[in-house]
């Protein structure tokens, strides 16, 4: 499928993209967080891979994984225009975030990635409830 915004409108709309803050994932789990009674997080917390949120008496690492940056099987679309730049990016995103994950596991740390998706459809409570139950240890 062709792009329909020319590539410098493309180009302004994916700088526009913020990696913190984002309405549709950190701050709506922010809101569940504080639905579920859930306590003890931090944001901007020294951790490699710079987790959304920790928890750090637990040693709970969160991602929120948006579907497009991080290669979502059911919801990422690689543009036409730059395919092949996007194929890379993408792939380097995943290869980056399961070594992340596995670097955090190695020091004992439990990492749970949510994807967008999860948040934006509701399928956000087992998730929730495995965070009230490791946070609370």
């Amino acid at each position: 499928m062709a792009d329909t915004v020319s590539p410098r409108e493309r180009s302004r709309i994916m700088a526009e993209v913020k990696s913190r803050g984002n309405k549709s994932t950190e701050l709506k789990l922010i809101k569940f967080f504080k639905e579920y009674g859930i306590k003890g997080w931090r944001r901007t917390y020294p951790l490699i891979g710079h987790p959304d949120f920790v928890f750090p008496k637990s040693r709970l690492a969160i991602f929120v994984d948006g579907c497009f940056w991080h290669g979502c099987n059911e919801h990422c679309r690689i543009p036409e225009t730059n395919h092949e730049y996007w194929v890379s990016k993408i792939d380097k995103n995943i290869k980056r975030d399961k070594l992340i994950s596995k670097k955090l596991k190695e020091k004992k740390w439990t990492v749970i990635r949510i994807w967008e998706h999860e948040l934006k459809k509701g399928n956000h409570k087992k998730k929730l409830e495995k965070i009230q139950a490791l946070s609370n240890e």
